[in-house]
């Protein structure tokens, strides 16, 4: 009786570890058991202000913007120069005329359908034998061979004789 049991429990447990996700596998893990607060849960509003007429202040709002919450897209069009109001006013195109003129010269609609197929089997390819009884992050394995060598397209550069920028020494990348 409990070799049965202990075989039907076997059974169950390889069964329950080869079911696969609707989403696809994933190589990222990202739980943490360390009981501590997550860091970039975190999101640090602006430093607060004195208006200066407390008597033109706005009724308050439920669910409208705070004036000293995050704004990260306004914050990078005032530092690159532009005006962040422009961002809010009715008719603005957005970010449809930063794509438009960068695909000013051809782009594939499909795109992004086609990468996410691809890189969705190539995922399903590296997880076929990846499983582990503790679970680690195998993303940096998987896509390893994937990735660029900086140090060797420079020194590769520089030997064709082309002047390029400084970079680092030696294990300080």
């Amino acid at each position: 009786m409990r070799l049965s049991h202990a075989v039907l429990s076997l059974g169950l447990m390889g069964l329950a570890a080869c079911s696969g996700r609707e989403d696809g596998p994933r190589l990222h893990y990202l739980k943490t058991n360390s009981g501590t607060p997550e860091e970039f849960a975190i999101v640090p509003n602006k430093a607060l202000q004195s208006p200066p007429d407390y008597n033109t202040l706005p009724a308050p709002t439920p669910g409208s913007a705070n004036r000293t919450d995050q704004t990260p897209e306004a914050d990078a069009v005032a530092a690159l120069g532009g005006n962040p109001a422009r961002l809010s006013e009715a008719g603005t195109p957005g970010q449809g005329a930063l794509v438009n003129r960068a695909s000013r010269f051809g782009r594939d609609p499909q795109i992004r359908e086609q990468l996410a197929a691809e890189d969705g089997a190539f995922r399903r390819r590296k997880a076929i034998f990846n499983w582990k009884i503790v679970p680690e992050d195998q993303y940096y394995d998987a896509y390893r061979r994937e990735w660029l060598d900086a140090r060797g397209a420079l020194d590769a550069w520089r030997r064709a004789g082309v002047r390029t920028p400084s970079a680092p020494p030696e294990g300080y990348e």
